[in-house]
């Protein structure tokens, strides 16, 4: 059922447009998923994020295996009858959750005892356990069961994740029986490069249909998130899709797709969305601020959106300043349409063999200067 081939390829950069073959359709990369933790993205209904162009989103199993839990879904037809989206689905493992939203939490070589941050109701989350909760969701592509160390860390701390990690890849594969359902491997290692390329190597002898990168955009420099996709891109198949979890800045996705990067997502599109900080082709604004008061220009004049293309910035501030809904879902339609977008121009690029003009005119606008990365 998973299919995956590259139609074009930048001679100059690592960039690569491709495509990808689900049983919920063929979704085209480089490509940006809105995330859908809950079954739902906030503020945006299936039918706005279709318009938008989105062709996959990203679903959670902690969250989903706590409430409403994978038997309930299971009952409505999978993930995608239960949330009613006819696009592809991405589940996370739930082990970024495990390890970040737990305080009390016990690591054992079995996997994570913690305590549920709605309830505080003690559960045990195992490789066998997530795989599980993810076939029953019945997602398009499911994330192995991985430990991710916060940075900075310890060569020590970061090595010991890193074999706990490979060790569980090993079980999830073992486990995983869904035909239908691409399982991808996750990369550790922390900003050690030896640590990396041995993670990598070991995920591409376990063999998976895709290779994820996880443990980056926590908080380190971008350059040092650009050194070890650097150094993953050469050691990575490049028959397998590759998906960089958790970034969702612009420059991050331009330059993430210049290294090799096929998948993003991130909270960040609609979370900034819904306190009024929004993306431009120039650069963020904040539409709270008091010198849109009067600014009835779109938010973004080459954006093409919903928002942009009805109404003005003075009008969304309005909004804000009133309290009302409609403010944090335009603002959310916004940021994601732009994202999606984003990545549809890069592909264009890619194939058009215009990817480093792309690049290089990006980020020049969007950081309103020349940064001095041209390629």
């Amino acid at each position: 059922m998973f299919e995956f081939k590259i139609i074009a390829a930048c001679p100059v950069t690592g960039a690569r447009a491709g495509e990808f073959v689900t049983r919920h359709g063929t979704v085209e990369t480089p490509l940006f998923m809105p995330v859908g933790t809950q079954a739902t993205v906030k503020a945006m209904s299936p039918r706005e994020l279709e318009e938008i162009g989105a062709s996959i989103v990203l679903g959670n199993t902690y969250h989903l295996y706590l409430r409403p839990g994978a038997a309930v879904i299971a009952e409505a037809g999978g993930l995608h009858g239960f949330m009613n989206w006819n696009g592809g689905i991405l589940t996370d493992s739930g082990g970024f959750q495990v390890f970040s939203l737990s305080q009390l939490r016990k690591i054992t070589e079995d996997g994570v005892e913690f305590r549920s941050h709605i309830d505080g109701s003690a559960h045990f989350m195992t490789p066998e356990l997530s795989i599980d909760v993810q076939q029953k969701l019945g997602s398009d592509i499911a994330m192995c069961f991985d430990e991710c160390v916060k940075l900075p860390t310890t060569e020590d701390t970061s090595r010991e994740a890193v074999g706990r990690t490979l060790r569980w890849a090993e079980r999830c594969k073992n486990f995983h029986k869904r035909d239908d359902q691409a399982l991808f491997g996750i990369v550790q290692g922390g900003l050690f490069e030896d640590q990396r390329l041995l993670c990598a190597s070991s995920l591409v002898d376990i063999d998976f249909p895709g290779y994820a990168i996880g443990g980056l955009s926590v908080g380190e420099p971008r350059e040092e998130m650009y050194r070890i996709l650097d150094v993953l891109g050469p050691a990575l198949p490049k028959n397998r899709p590759r998906y960089l979890m958790g970034v969702g800045m612009p420059d991050n996705l331009v330059e993430g797709v210049a290294r090799g990067v096929d998948m993003f997502d991130c909270v960040l599109p609609t979370r900034n969305g819904r306190n009024g900080n929004l993306l431009t082709h120039v650069g963020r604004i904040n539409i709270k601020n008091a010198a849109y008061a009067r600014d009835f220009r779109p938010i973004d004049e080459k954006c093409g959106c919903y928002a942009c293309s009805n109404f003005t910035r003075a009008y969304v501030r309005h909004l804000y300043k009133c309290g009302e809904i409609l403010a944090a879902r335009l603002c959310t339609w916004h940021n994601l349409h732009f994202l999606v977008g984003l990545m549809k121009e890069a592909r264009r690029a890619i194939i058009n063999g215009s990817y480093p003009d792309f690049y290089n005119g990006f980020l020049r606008s969007w950081f309103a200067e020349d940064v001095g990365n041209d390629l």
